[in-house]
């Protein structure tokens, strides 16, 4: 049984445990904190992240299209939103994957294509969010001292984007008999179709900025709500490390490590630790309850099949890692 459980057991303890810790060493302050909470900000943050992921399924819906996949607006937004709701139980980001068998149901869309569209997606949001954090960077140095690890953190992406782009760039010269190689061959060239010419490259870099700006603008609407006042910038810095940390599927959602970098940021700021809590947790917790009320929205959208396929995706998640403990 404990085989069974422990693929997400174990990744929801840690992310239950890192919470509960940040909440106690302030749980004295947290009372006095929330009494002074602007509530309407807090509906403005809801609203403003509803708009994040219409503009997440726009920038989808054009990925598609790159593929030969036309698909409406309604159909992209909700194939993200089912994902993403798998991302906050299954660990390691495995939920992405929902994608290519929702494709396959819904276009017959080959699952290279599904997982290409993945890459893409995946490339230019964490390129994106590393260029946003390199243009935050220098205000936020000017007025605090940040560990270099954040240094590291937003070159690691650009070295990662570029290394990537050259291979995507030379893969054209890969010859081989190989079915593996062939196969990956055409997941590649299917990547540079929907990415690596001058309007895509302009549409998903100008949309994932966008996009990430107005992810920004939930956080900061959090910060307002709490009455505090922190250089736009960091907040920026903030929402950069914390997604730069959630990129390492350690917990499910990221939930807990998101919420660490981002306090441990604004408290670099000087902004009381308690409050600095807050607003990571609330931040979070708007963030992941849209997605799944989203994600709740479009099973119903796909039709009981999707539910089922969640169900699949769960079940062999915890099947494999039995075999690996096996």
């Amino acid at each position: 049984m404990w085989k069974k459980v422990s693929a997400i057991v174990i990744p929801t303890l840690i992310a239950v445990g890192i919470l509960a810790y940040m909440l106690y060493r302030v749980w004295d302050d947290l009372l006095l904190t929330l009494e002074h909470a602007v509530v309407p900000y807090l509906f403005a943050g809801v609203g403003i992240c509803i708009l994040a992921w219409v503009l997440r399924g726009y920038r989808y819906q054009f990925i598609l299209r790159g593929l030969d996949i036309r698909k409406t607006l309604t159909f992209s937004t909700a194939c993200i939103f089912i994902s993403q709701t798998a991302n906050l139980i299954v660990p390691a980001r495995l939920g992405d994957f929902v994608r290519m068998l929702i494709l396959k149901h819904e276009d017959d869309a080959t699952y290279s294509q599904g997982f290409s569209s993945l890459i893409v997606e995946r490339v230019f949001d964490i390129l994106m969010i590393a260029v946003l954090g390199a243009i935050a960077l220098p205000f936020v140095l000017a007025v605090l001292n940040v560990p270099d690890w954040f240094i590291t953190a937003i070159i690691v992406p650009f070295a990662a984007g570029g290394v990537f782009f050259v291979v995507l760039l030379w893969s054209g010269r890969m010859k081989s008999g190989n079915r593996i190689v062939v196969a990956v061959q055409g997941m590649l060239d299917e990547v540079k179709r929907a990415s690596l010419h001058p309007r895509a490259l302009a549409m998903l870099s100008g949309s994932s900025l966008l996009i990430w700006l107005v992810d920004v603008l939930v956080c900061y609407a959090v910060v307002l709500m709490f009455q505090e006042t922190v250089a736009f910038a960091v907040v920026v810095l903030a929402i950069v490390i914390g997604n730069l940390v959630k990129a390492v599927p350690i917990t499910p959602g990221g939930v807990g490590t998101y919420e660490l970098a981002l306090a441990l940021t604004l408290g670099l700021a000087g902004m009381p630790a308690a409050t600095a809590t807050l607003i990571a947790v609330v931040d979070h917790l708007i963030k992941n309850l849209v997605t799944l009320v989203g994600g709740v929205g479009s099973i119903y959208y796909f039709g009981d099949w999707s539910a089922d396929l969640l169900k699949r995706v769960f079940n062999r998640e915890i099947e494999k890692e039995e075999r690996i403990d096996g």
